[in-house]
């Protein structure tokens, strides 16, 4: 009895899928292989861009910090969500779910702000092909990446900040999978208004902005496609954008779009093909060295 109360103190209770038990075991299975998915797509994205020379491109070092994000992201939601979904205990420690929702806005917000940076790259390299190395050079590239992350973090600490210190006289039934900020609202014991407002306004700004952004790069890309004479030049322009712009139109799928990143990325993409090639034949060299080795 002691320990329940204990555990109704500290711990949230996560709901989720609790009423349906059948369900539950189904979604696990379904969530455990998005996740190897994402894992494997996502790292081997990162290795091919980082061992092949002709993949050191502004495009391609903002591919890795996706995907580099994506792992993030998804590691910081899933095995806590395959804990709860496997195990009779659908717990989370208060200390665990202040740090998963800092992560989660965190991580969710550098992925629209990213998303805006990729099309802004994408716009310069089809509608400014000559100047592109010179406009998105390497030191610009940096400063893009390290503004990005630090607009998101301030956005996560302003608004979880917020949402914590709302007092919740008790409650500590969450009505979701994870510590997310809307669940966390309706737990508080007093009017959100304010609170809600506040979120609102920075969730414009964070998803909004980086929307018409984005919007606008692929008004000035359609243009400039359609001008172009050459059928392979509007081909290669095309299928580089549309890659970028799939993954937008996914990004509200939490786990599913990053499991789907390296596949709308490698599919599309004939030069990272050629890195994943090369990648699996320097693997499958190593391995068979080795069996000769031991032999």
């Amino acid at each position: 009895m002691g320990q329940r109360n204990s555990t109704s103190l500290h711990d949230f209770i996560l709901l989720g899928f609790s009423d349906h038990p059948k369900l539950e075991m189904a979604l696990s299975g379904v969530v455990a292989t998005f996740y190897l998915i994402t894992l494997v797509g996502n790292t081997a994205i990162i290795l091919a861009s980082l061992l092949d020379s002709h993949l050191h491109t502004p495009m391609y070092f903002f591919l890795r910090n996706l995907s580099f994000l994506d792992l993030c992201f998804t590691t910081s939601i899933v095995p806590q969500m395959l804990v709860n979904l496997w195990g009779p205990h659908k717990t989370i420690s208060y200390g665990g779910c202040v740090i998963q929702l800092y992560v989660y806005m965190w991580l969710g917000s550098i992925e629209c702000l990213l998303l805006a940076v990729m099309s802004y790259d994408r716009f310069t390299a089809i509608c400014k092909p000559l100047h592109y190395l010179v406009i998105m050079n390497p030191h610009l590239c940096l400063k893009m990446i390290i503004m990005v992350w630090s607009i998101s973090l301030a956005n996560s600490v302003v608004l979880c900040t917020l949402t914590l210190n709302l007092p919740r006289c008790g409650n500590n039934l969450l009505d979701h999978f994870l510590c997310e900020l809307p669940a966390m609202l309706k737990i508080a014991c007093i009017d959100t208004t304010a609170v809600e407002l506040s979120v609102f306004a920075l969730g414009i700004a964070i998803v909004l902005t980086p929307l018409i952004l984005i919007l606008i790069s692929y008004g000035y890309i359609a243009k400039a496609v359609l001008r172009m004479k050459s059928r392979a030049g509007q081909r290669k322009a095309i299928n580089t954008c549309g890659s970028h712009l799939t993954v937008f139109l996914t990004l509200f799928y939490t786990i599913i779009t990053p499991s789907l990143n390296p596949l709308i990325y490698t599919l599309r993409n004939k030069d990272m093909k050629e890195a994943l090639k090369k990648l699996m034949r320097v693997d499958h060299k190593s391995t068979k060295s080795k069996r000769t080795w031991k032999s």
